[in-house]
């Protein structure tokens, strides 16, 4: 397959969210507000105070580094959200569920409508993502195989 072939198969880049109203700053209040609900989750709160002990403030930056660099492209944030994510061995794949329910709910009461499908979109796939890493495992060859043969 030549390189134009390749490049036309290729989706297109993913384009920074075009809302004068979407900046750091409204990205920050969304990543506190959702932080606040999540922190209050009978289910989601105890794993994240258990993670993150003392002050909040680096991990919200970060989170808010995250969201600027997914919505605006900005290339701000530099982490690596599957190994923090993989060494969580209480979670499950049903709090994914839990979690994007409160983003959501967060990114609705912030933002237009549209705006807010945006952020949901984008949480939606990133959460397809994780839970992919997380718990998704082929099975052993030997089964796999005897699979292929029955």
């Amino acid at each position: 397959m030549n390189s134009s072939a390749i490049d036309q198969a290729r989706p297109p880049a993913e384009r920074p969210l075009a809302d004068p109203g979407v900046g750091r700053a409204s990205i920050g209040a969304l990543v506190r507000e959702f932080y606040s609900r999540l922190r209050k989750n009978e289910r989601l709160g105890p794993i994240f105070a258990r993670e993150i002990t003392g002050d909040w403030e680096p991990h919200l930056e970060k989170m808010t580094d995250f969201w600027c660099s997914v919505i605006l492209k900005t290339g701000d944030y530099h982490g690596r959200p599957v190994p923090a994510h993989l060494k969580l061995k209480d979670v499950t794949e049903a709090d994914f569920d839990i979690w994007l329910g409160l983003f959501g709910e967060t990114a609705a009461a912030l933002f237009a409508p549209e705006t807010a499908a945006v952020f949901v979109d984008r949480a939606e796939r990133i959460a397809k993502s994780l839970k992919l890493a997380m718990f998704f495992r082929l099975p052993p060859a030997d089964n796999f195989s005897a699979a292929q043969d029955g």
